[in-house]
């Protein structure tokens, strides 16, 4: 069965940092891109970052880009995310996820949400003074 559990949520300080870890297993982990996402509450589920199964690839939804960094670690079956520069509005329940095929290398197939077919159940973060 598949699993990601995601684990790094906590408070922060505006303008602090925290690194997100998602561990995956019930796969083939090294044949398939990743990505994170957000929900904010009473909003909708946003597309964060990508990164393709090998991890020559990283893609950013332009909200972060430039603050966060997405990486995986193939023979740990783990994807991280680092958040830096974090701001009130990046406050949301983050979620990873499986890409529903193989071969993800683009922004716009990274980038649309119907595109996973398995998801973790999220770690909360919230910035905050």
């Amino acid at each position: 069965q598949v699993q990601l559990v995601e684990s790094g949520g906590g408070l922060a300080q505006p303008g602090g940092s925290l690194r997100l870890s998602c561990a995956a297993s019930g796969f083939t982990f090294s044949s398939y891109a990743m990505s994170w996402a957000r929900q904010a509450p009473g909003k909708g589920l946003e597309w964060v970052s990508g990164i393709y199964s090998d991890g020559s690839d990283t893609y950013y939804a332009d909200s972060v880009k430039g603050r966060f960094t997405i990486s995986r670690d193939n023979a740990k079956n783990t994807v991280y995310l680092q958040m830096n520069s974090l701001k009130p509005e990046d406050t949301a329940l983050y979620y990873c996820a499986k890409a529903r095929s193989l071969y993800y290398s683009d922004y716009l197939t990274m980038r649309k949400i119907n595109n996973y077919d398995y998801w973790g159940q999220g770690t909360q973060v919230t910035v905050s003074s």
